[in-house]
């Protein structure tokens, strides 16, 4: 075999060896490159591809790829121009969706953007076999249509559904319901249902929740946006989560939250973290819910409402719900006591791999010991808003899982700044591969901590700027004296003695509006080689805040990280003046500079960006700094405008020579109707398409 090993060549293997090789591969860009090495490679990668995002204009039926033909999974709702009705640009609708289904015949999973009921209506009988079905639709629904109208033409076609989310779908919660009860087969073979409202800030009433749940005895997984305010008619309590156990015995996941959890509202850090009400919820009905639950793996409970003395219910889910691996709890109180560190509540849950913790008042770090000694196989902990806890708690926790603790999130937390956040996880400095914290520098000075200058003072603009610079240099060598110290000797073995954080590929970050990036390398994180991704979140409320007098909010500090390729950059927190700011305030075009000036350094293949917004307006529009900064990223691939955008200002980014997949999508609610004249419309989308697309822009690769 030695001696004719050389002869063997790669094209030797199997058809059937090659097929099963390529379908592991995932990732889209990896198999479009191997689909370029020969002809045979082509074919096999197109017949083994099984998911599909279509990109690209509706009206170019020309460009409809017809190689795909073993594609199951399809996903419509990125067409351009994105959010309109998808087939009102075809003058014969039926034969587009027939081309559809000639292209991709074997689809049993499909994604599609739901403007109104006839898209469905005309989509439904191409593929009668779908399984799974997600629609999403940002825009408000018509309120002349009558009750289940949008889900009819859904359960009349497909008799074999398994799997419907709608929580990016904007409906009335009085809509499903109805049309699931006139579809008794179907309910009872849906095994997945999600009815997260992501779209509105309405929940489903406990008398909807009921109907739905008793229509589909055979559910295994659940989530559902509710109504746990017992001022409320309809709120879910004792009687509700009883009867919804009983409905659903098999369920392996059921994910209840308010709709008020969905808002992400930053908490008041000086209150004491309890709320006003108490949820109608006791932890004997808690303890009778989880015995009929038997099969359970993942819970979340996010209730925002009180739910006090809960370590007995808990104490009860390791032996009821053996099968329990996932977790999450928000505004639980007394989830464990922390007695001498001895195990109670939740830490006899010894099963977790993923647990989260929110708004919890009286949690503490005597409660975080024992929760880490007693479930060692955690690998994901999340604490969000829970005031008692210190560093030091979260040290002793990190230091007792650090062999299988790779994901981290220390959020809200009133004792946490950045620099106390990143030497409460230094044990796990080397193998944290997901990490979250809020970026709060708390402890400058009142006069040190504001970024704005007097609008007034105009005379003073210019010292004011070189003295907040100087100070902002001493303050990062004050964070990067302070964060060689660890809160314990290391000993002999010198566990945490790397400074690198080798393994960390994805780092989430909260930033106040006004507050700056820049001490971020310098507080701990300088050394990060293999951080690939970043998401930064932006929150506050610009109209409080003066002019800003640094250049930038420090995105050009990120540029130490060698392999970043994608961010998302998230401003839809941000509130400003969208238009003619007040006298002595800044509008939010001058905030755009602010956040994205220095972005252009960065070496990114990919960026998201949610645009800031003018809530009075229902406006969130790209401005031409903004446009402008971001023409200067020579090397992004695919950007995704998350707003509206001015068509001139849209020209700007074919400046960029690598860019190949451009969007503007209005995915926040309520999206508008009707984009004014200078806004992105339907020929202007198309105008920019056909300017990206064409022949005469050369690309490198």
């Amino acid at each position: 075999m030695a001696g004719t090993s050389s002869y063997v060549h790669f094209h030797d293997i199997p058809n059937v060896v090659l097929a099963i090789i390529f379908s592991l591969v995932a990732d889209t860009r990896t198999r479009n490159v191997m689909s370029l090495v020969c002809l045979k490679w082509h074919l096999l990668e197109r017949s083994t591809r099984k998911s599909l995002t279509l990109r690209g204009n509706i009206r170019d039926l020309f460009l409809l790829p017809t190689c795909f033909r073993a594609v199951t999974h399809l996903d419509l709702s990125l067409l351009s121009p994105w959010g309109h009705p998808l087939l009102d640009s075809s003058s014969n609708p039926l034969f587009l969706t027939q081309l559809l289904r000639h292209a991709f015949p074997s689809v049993v999973s499909l994604v599609v953007y739901i403007r109104n009921p006839l898209t469905l209506h005309l989509l439904a009988p191409q593929w009668p076999n779908l399984r799974h079905v997600k629609l999403i639709r940002w825009h408000q629904r018509l309120p002349t249509e009558p009750l289940g109208s949008d889900f009819t033409a859904l359960f009349e076609h497909f008799g074999m559904l398994s799997s419907l989310d709608v929580s990016l779908f904007h409906s009335w919660t009085e809509d499903l319901p109805p049309a699931i009860e006139a579809y008794p087969l179907i309910a009872a073979s849906l095994s997945h249902l999600n009815i997260l409202k992501h779209s509105s800030a309405e929940g489903f009433k406990s008398h909807e929740l009921l109907a739905i749940t008793a229509s589909c005895p055979n559910l295994r997984k659940l989530l559902a946006t509710c109504i746990f305010d017992h001022r409320f008619i309809g709120f879910v309590g004792d009687q509700t989560l009883l009867a919804l156990a009983s409905n659903c015995p098999c369920l392996s996941l059921l994910h209840l939250v308010d709709a008020t959890s969905l808002s992400n509202i930053r908490p008041d850090p000086n209150n004491e973290g309890y709320t006003s009400e108490d949820a109608s919820i006791s932890h004997t009905t808690l303890g009778d819910v989880f015995a009929g639950l038997p099969l359970l793996e993942e819970l979340v409970l996010d209730v925002c409402y009180n739910v006090r003395d809960a370590w007995p219910a808990l104490e009860l889910l390791n032996s009821r719900c053996p099968k329990l691996k996932a977790l999450k709890l928000g505004q639980f109180h007394g989830i464990c006591r922390g007695i001498d560190a001895q195990p109670d509540g939740i830490a006899l849950c010894q099963r977790l791999e993923s647990l989260s913790i929110k708004n919890s008042a009286d949690l503490t770090d005597k409660a975080l010991e024992a929760i880490s000694l007693c479930c060692p196989r955690l690998s994901k902990f999340e604490v969000l808003g829970c005031k008692k806890i210190t560093s030091k708690g979260m040290w002793e926790l990190t230091h007792a899982l650090r062999k299988t603790l790779v994901h981290v999130k220390i959020s809200f937390c009133k004792n946490f700044n950045a620099v106390s956040s990143l030497q409460a996880i230094e044990p796990i400095r080397d193998r944290i591969e997901r990490l979250h914290i809020d970026c709060v520098w708390d402890t400058l000075d009142n006069s040190e901590n504001q970024t704005g200058c007097s609008s007034s003072q105009e005379l003073g603009e210019s010292y004011n700027l070189q003295a907040r610079k100087r100070d902002m240099i001493k303050e990062e060598k004050r964070l990067k004296k302070k964060s060689k110290f660890h809160f314990h000797d290391v000993g002999e073995d010198n566990l945490f003695s790397s400074r690198t954080w080798s393994k960390l590929h994805h780092l989430s970050l909260w930033i106040g509006v006004g507050e700056l990036l820049t001490p971020l390398s310098l507080a701990g994180l300088d050394d990060c080689p293999a951080l690939e991704e970043i998401e930064i979140k932006i929150e506050g409320d610009s109209r409080n805040q003066q002019r800003p007098c640094m250049d930038s909010v420090g995105l050009r500090s990120l540029a130490c990280y060698p392999r970043l390729s994608r961010m998302l950059l998230d401003c839809s927190g941000v509130i400003g003046y969208a238009l003619t700011a007040p006298p002595g305030h800044t509008d939010l075009s001058l905030w755009e500079r602010f956040f994205l000036n220095g972005i252009e350094i960065l070496n990114l293949k990919e960026l998201n960006y949610w645009l800031a917004q003018d809530m009075d307006v229902n406006q969130r529009s790209l401005f031409l700094p903004a446009a402008a900064l971001l023409a200067q990223c020579g090397s992004l691939r695919k950007l995704f405008i998350h707003g509206t955008a001015n068509e001139h200002f849209m020209m700007f980014l074919l400046r960029i020579p690598t860019l190949r997949d451009v969007q503007v999508r209005e995915d926040y609610y309520p999206a508008p109707e009707n984009d004014t004249s200078t806004e992105m419309r339907v020929e202007s989308c198309r105008r920019f398409e056909d300017a990206l697309n064409s022949s005469s822009r050369h690309i490198p690769d």
